[in-house]
């Protein structure tokens, strides 16, 4: 039976040239797990948040959108608030008190639960989620993954219908990442919940989903079953967002059904291509580069009676390299690049950019060409309503002359593809064109040294693949790029040298085929796939080359 109904549903934001939706004609049964996906701005987060009155953006709407038949417009606000519920990218912009008890039992307060009910499902969602031992903590001192699973058990313990999700997995690690999928699964299955999940990352996702909805710019491009849906998408730019084992297969002329699991695509390679056991891929050379930035003995703690996040960190950053620092939720990996950027001051040990303590560069000449930083939320780069004036404020404020604005502005625009956003307000970007135009800002600052903090949080397959180019460049240029990221695939193809963070420093490190390919966890895919298969592959394609060159 049909829970949801979407019929000939378009939609435009005020001022805007295109519509966001156009023409969208949609099902969903009750009990179905569904998977949208595409790149970023084609409407995905527009359409989800359509769905749920209380959060539905402002503009122009056509169609109709029914739940269990009812016209959404006058679905009842207790029936809403209670049966649709919805998780968003952000953990930090969904929690609203103090404490994780008083979070869970926050929304049922509000509707008026009587008292020993509410304890009664506060009590069994703690227990379900694994909950009960910070139960009593405050909220600001959770970690990320801690933070959103806080924010699924809040919304379930309502015992929602539906769950509305948009890209929940941004800002977790790949092991948290990877729980907090399996628990949305388990919550499908077990409770035959109807689960409607926005995600970019689908290694994961694109195996347990029952239907997939592909978009492109506002329409619906494909709407099926995950595997009919990953032969459609076979040559279409969305294909390089498929799981490892999907993007091997469509690379290879193979008349096979299609893989989507690591264990399904092992199963692929030993059948059809068994004489590839033993091959080798090249591992990259490490150049030898003169020491740019240095960190060594460092130690740092937020507060004195607290431990160090930090603690005795040693490491060095050669010229021109690209550094990926990666590892879980709460390690310590942005309070690290806070403390290279001059931002957090250690208690113990020193940091060196180009030879010279960065404490004795006075009167902001730190940030002067030499270090810029991408924090992780790309929002807070942002003070002005538009775009533009953003840029030109920063280009005021570093002494250059007005008559190289526009060039300046333009010359990064066109770089990043974000000249039709320089007119827009910040806060109306989608979170991936939020980002692309906050590192846009960063390098009009024209940096040695450029610090991120996961880059590609909220961005498309593609916009992942411009950004790998764009950092290219900016390595040909002579930039160096210290990245800290959970994005196993991005670090992989992109990096020099790929850094393992834990208990306050880096315990291991290497190229990205020595690092991924003696990594269980933290690595890729494509590693897991073709794992004592291939020696050294860590990429879909670098698996790829090794299979077709078995085969001629």
């Amino acid at each position: 039976m049909e829970i949801l109904q979407i019929k000939d549903l378009s939609f435009k934001y005020p001022e805007a040239d295109k519509k966001a939706l156009d023409g969208i004609n949609i099902s969903v049964k009750k009990g179905e797990f569904v998977l949208v996906c595409g790149a970023s701005g084609c409407g995905k987060t527009t359409l989800l948040r359509l769905l749920k009155n209380e959060i539905a953006p402002f503009g122009e709407k056509t169609g109709e959108i029914l739940y269990d038949g009812v016209p959404s417009e006058t679905l009842d606000k207790r029936k809403s608030a209670c049966e649709l519920g919805f998780v968003g990218q952000n953990p930090d912009e969904q929690i609203v008190t103090d404490k994780v008890w008083h979070e869970l039992a926050f929304g049922l307060e509000n509707l008026g639960v009587e008292k020993n009910e509410i304890r009664s499902r506060v009590g069994e969602m703690a227990s379900f989620f694994g909950i009960h031992n910070w139960y009593h903590r405050k909220t600001d001192e959770l970690s990320d993954g801690q933070k959103q699973l806080l924010n699924l058990a809040s919304v379930m313990v309502t015992q929602p219908k539906i769950l509305l999700l948009d890209e929940p997995s941004s800002r977790l690690d790949p092991i948290a990442a990877a729980d907090f999928i399996a628990t949305l699964q388990r919550l499908n299955r077990e409770l035959g919940l109807t689960v409607i999940l926005v995600e970019h990352r689908l290694e994961d996702v694109f195996p347990v989903a029952d239907k997939v909805i592909a978009m492109e710019n506002g329409k619906v491009l494909f709407f099926d079953e995950p595997r009919t849906v990953c032969k459609k998408m076979k040559g279409n730019p969305l294909e390089s967002g498929l799981p490892s084992a999907v993007r091997i297969f469509n690379s290879l002329n193979v008349s096979d059904e299609c893989p989507l699991t690591v264990r399904e695509g092992r199963n692929f390679l030993e059948k059809n291509f068994a004489d590839i056991r033993g091959a080798v891929f090249e591992e990259k050379t490490q150049i030898e580069r003169e020491t740019i930035l240095e960190a060594k003995g460092v130690c740092f703690r937020y507060e004195k009676n607290l431990p160090d996040v930090v603690s005795g960190l040693d490491l060095k950053v050669g010229k021109g390299e690209i550094l990926s620092i990666l590892g879980g939720n709460g390690s310590g990996k942005t309070t690290t690049l806070n403390i290279l950027a001059g931002l957090d001051k250690p208690y113990k040990g020193k940091i060196r950019l180009n030879g010279k303590k960065t404490s004795d560069y006075k009167g902001g000449s730190l940030y002067r060409k030499n270090l810029a930083l991408l924090p992780q939320n790309p929002k807070t780069v942002f003070i002005k309503d538009r775009v533009d004036e953003d840029f030109i404020a920063l280009l005021k404020a570093t002494g250059v002359p007005a008559s190289e604005h526009e060039s300046r502005i333009n010359a990064v625009a066109k770089r990043f593809g974000i000249l039709n956003l320089l007119d827009k307000h910040p806060y109306d970007l989608s979170g991936g064109e939020q980002q692309k135009c906050a590192l846009c800002k960063l390098l009009l600052t024209q940096p040695q040294i450029i610090l991120l903090d996961e880059p590609t949080k909220g961005f498309d397959a593609c916009s992942k693949l411009q950004l790998s180019g764009l950092l290219r460049e900016l390595q040909s240029d002579g930039k160096t790029i210290i990245a800290v990221t959970h994005d196993m695939e991005f670090a992989a193809s992109v990096s020099d040298r790929c850094a393992l963070f834990f208990d306050g420093r880096i315990i291991s490190q290497g190229t990205p085929e020595s690092f991924f390919s003696g990594n269980s966890f933290y690595t890729t895919a494509a590693s897991r796939i073709s794992r004592d298969i291939i020696k050294g592959a860590v990429l879909c394609e670098e698996v790829s080359q090794c299979c077709r060159r078995a085969d001629r």
